[in-house]
């Protein structure tokens, strides 16, 4: 059969569209949400975080090539400026103020952390060192003096 025989037909993207439509219709956005939510985390599971974390990488090294690096400076200037309009200036205070008290917890917890990791060595009596053999000493050797 040619293209000519099929002129009424869709094609198969065509299709797709339109089923996705009608499902769209019928069970709403939430269920493209939840779909969607169940099937990252199963891809999560098989393939790990790194799997996300190496196509987010590839995914901006493609729009920086086409786009230039100029873009991002521009999205993140709407994107900061829409958070200053819903959240207002002082968000930006209470939320710096949050991550500065989790940079000195970690920091504490790692200074902690170290300290017991060396108190078991601290603990231990230093390993002693059995002096390098020498020669039994001779009648005719007399011992050095200083």
């Amino acid at each position: 059969m040619s293209d000519k025989d099929n002129k009424g037909s869709m094609t198969v993207a065509e299709a797709g569209r339109k089923g996705g439509e009608t499902v769209r219709n019928e069970r709403g956005r939430e269920f493209y949400e939840t779909i969607g939510r169940k099937g990252g985390a199963t891809v999560k599971a098989e393939r790990g975080r790194s799997f996300y974390e190496e196509i987010g990488r590839k995914g901006g090294e493609t729009v920086k090539a086409e786009r230039g690096a100029k873009f991002y400076e521009e999205i993140g200037k709407k994107g900061g400026d829409r958070v200053k309009a819903t959240r207002g200036p002082n968000f930006y205070e209470e939320i710096g103020r949050k991550g500065g008290q989790k940079v000195k917890k970690l920091i504490e917890e790692g200074k902690r952390a170290a300290r017991a990791a060396m108190a078991p060595q601290a603990e231990q009596p230093a390993a002693q060192e059995e002096p390098a053999a020498s020669p039994p000493a001779t009648e005719e050797q007399e011992p050095q003096r200083e």
